[in-house]
């Protein structure tokens, strides 16, 4: 299998009155393309520093970070954003839809980035829409829709670039119960016709879902394995 990631040495510090310090020790990990995988680990452990710099909304102070042939760990900010729009999809515990948008337009706002034409981009917000089940829904705007409406109309956003990974930042924090089983639903579903998901996550039973768990603690990976309970579908 082939690497979408490989991540060696990686370490992070930031740098407060003068000193630092060591968030990311020391980071050795690679996730293969097509893999699920759940990011796990205390308040502090140091999940959300590395959650950014996968996302490439951050870089390593030293170390390697290898992104799909890209080496993004020494890009310059404007060349991270470049590779941010193409390989990732991002959804987020907080929707970000803007409210004035239609579900259509929204989904297709990463592609006016990219400089593709009105009608192509509104051809493949539909066609994301379709993959998670709205595309009866495209001409309703935020508040005509539920909360896992509009969490499924942003991770069709994620969907729209074909990106190379799909990273996950808590997208079931403020899901009911029964709407967080559909959307996991529904990340399975997108895992099995070919996308990385890389989720990242606090709660145990959100990461029974993924087929990999890694765990931090401390800046440090505690412990990789594989899950064999991961729910089917």
């Amino acid at each position: 299998m082939s690497s979408v990631i490989q991540l060696r040495d990686l370490q992070k510090s930031y740098f407060m009155a003068g000193q630092a310090i060591p968030v990311l020790k020391g980071i050795n990990l690679d996730i293969n393309r097509n893999e699920y995988v759940a990011l796990m680990g205390p308040s502090g452990s140091g999940k959300s520093t590395l959650m950014n710099i996968l996302g490439c909304l951050d870089s390593p102070t030293n170390g390697m970070y290898n992104l799909n042939g890209h080496d993004v760990s020494k890009m310059s900010d404007d060349d991270l954003a470049g590779i941010r729009n193409v390989e990732i999809g991002f959804v987020f515990q907080q929707f970000n839809l803007l409210p004035r948008l239609s579900a259509a337009e929204n989904v297709a706002l990463p592609l006016v980035y990219a400089g593709i034409s009105k009608k192509d981009r509104l051809d493949r917000a539909m066609v994301a829409l379709e993959k998670v089940g709205l595309a009866d829904r495209s001409h309703h705007k935020s508040n005509e829709l539920s909360g896992g409406q509009i969490q499924r109309v942003a991770i069709a956003r994620a969907l729209v670039n074909n990106p190379s990974i799909l990273l996950a930042d808590e997208p079931t924090g403020n899901l009911d119960s029964k709407t967080s089983v559909e959307v996991m639903e529904l990340f399975g579903k997108i895992h099995s016709t070919g996308n990385t998901v890389i989720l990242v996550t606090h709660e145990e039973d959100i990461a029974r879902y993924a087929h990999r768990v890694v765990r931090l603690r401390d800046g440090n990976i505690e412990t990789d394995t594989v899950n064999n309970n991961f729910s089917h579908f």
